[in-house]
């Protein structure tokens, strides 16, 4: 890998800026396998604190011609001991984070104690942590990103992180689909807490502008949808996030990132970091290798 490409973001130094994102080792086993592809970071989970099998399949759909995925996994994960338990026998250094959530029969109103089990377990074995409120496919978990459940949550979290010898960064990953008064009450919360990072974005609930046809989409009904038709949402929500966050609160851009172009977008948008999943079903590993060698010969900063 080449130095020109080296990052050193919330105080970890990546060998490069493409992270695998979560929802694709879910249960921390590709660790291994995953850095031989090139990545510069992997992120594990969703985890949840018991296990749980996710919804009813079928729950995952391609919609080839979008090069676009639907899925409605809803936390499919053997709970948060075993991934534990898979990151303490990994070999590969790679920097790996945790993406963390809450039990699908847990309310919105216990959430924090399911978070707190996820950080407090995982603390030892990864090296950043993701609050997960922004998927589609647990009810009623989105509503944690209204302005006062969402500050109680990152507060509790911050508060159990400065319990320890070692801080690690926090970081909130959200949804395409809020508003911009939405976004405007999650970036005041992130900078009165000053938190270490934001993840954007998750996948969508729109099915606006799709090629595929409608009565397919329909009979596929409902979950989120990733790959290129979000690729433009998401990169107006980095815009926005690094026109109003802080400017030393990194961003790690997500959200149809396809080809090498759809990467540069995002880093000119104001992302620091990148992770990609639809665009890695799509492409394979030649995706992060063209990537970066378009920012080795760019010297992208």
């Amino acid at each position: 890998m080449h130095p020109s490409i080296e990052r050193e973001v919330f105080g970890l130094k990546f060998k490069n800026p493409i992270g695998l994102g979560a929802g694709f080792d879910k249960d921390a086993k590709l660790i291994d396998i995953m850095d031989s592809f090139g990545f510069g970071f992997l992120e594990i989970g969703t985890l949840t604190p018991k296990p749980q099998s996710g919804n009813s399949k079928p729950r995952l759909f391609r919609l080839k011609k979008d090069n676009a995925l639907i899925n409605r996994m809803g936390f499919n994960n053997h709970g948060v001991e075993q991934a534990k338990l898979r990151l303490k026998k990994r070999k590969s250094n790679i920097i790996v984070g945790g993406n963390i959530g809450k039990n699908k029969n847990t309310s919105n109103s216990a959430a924090v104690s399911d978070y707190i089990i996820c950080l407090n377990t995982l603390y030892d074995y990864v090296d950043y942590f993701v609050v997960n409120i922004s998927s589609p496919n647990t009810p009623d978990l989105r509503k944690l990103q209204s302005k006062e459940p969402l500050l109680e949550l990152l507060s509790k979290l911050k508060e159990e992180i400065l319990k320890k010898p070692e801080k690690k960064p926090l970081l909130l990953k959200i949804a395409p689909d809020l508003t911009d008064g939405e976004l405007k009450d999650i970036i005041e919360i992130i900078n009165h807490l000053h938190l270490d990072g934001v993840v954007a974005t998750n996948t969508t609930v729109s099915r606006s502008g799709l090629v595929t046809e409608i009565n397919k989409v329909n009979s596929i009904g409902e979950g989120g949808l990733s790959g290129r038709p979000l690729r433009q949402r998401s990169t107006e929500v980095i815009q926005y996030l690094r026109n109003n966050l802080n400017k030393d609160i990194p961003i790690i851009g997500i959200g149809g990132i396809m080809c090498v172009e759809d990467a540069i977008e995002k880093l000119e948008a104001g992302a620091t970091l990148l992770q990609v999943y639809t665009g890695f079903i799509y492409e394979g590993p030649i995706l992060i290798k063209n990537i970066n060698k378009a920012l080795v010969n760019r010297n992208f900063d």
